[in-house]
């Protein structure tokens, strides 16, 4: 999976959906720009597939896949994958996510 900056979250009940990051909060790195939004967003694809926006969910999840195949990832990320890689700021990450679009 990657690490807990990935995983998304679904509580989806007869009626209703609720989608968040799997992990907790990390007040620690408040204002640092270098955590994965990677799991928040993908809880947002999972909503755009609840609500039946196929196309939209998979836009982003197709951002994000091309975006870690070029290797345009999160520290946390960035230290698991061979060769040297250099990690991506949490808003340049978003940004290479729309890029890859």
């Amino acid at each position: 999976v990657g690490g807990l900056g990935m995983a998304p979250g679904a509580n989806v009940g007869d009626e209703l959906g609720v989608f968040e990051a799997t992990h907790g909060t990390a007040p620690k790195y408040a204002g640092q720009d270098k955590v994965n939004p990677a799991s928040v967003i993908l809880s947002g694809v999972l909503m755009f597939q609840y609500m039946g926006w196929n196309e939209v969910g998979a836009l982003v999840e197709s951002g994000i896949e091309r975006a870690i195949l070029k290797k345009q990832v999160t520290y946390d990320l960035a230290r698991q994958m061979e060769g040297n890689v250099k990690p991506l700021k949490t808003s340049e990450f978003g940004q290479a996510i729309v890029d890859n679009f």
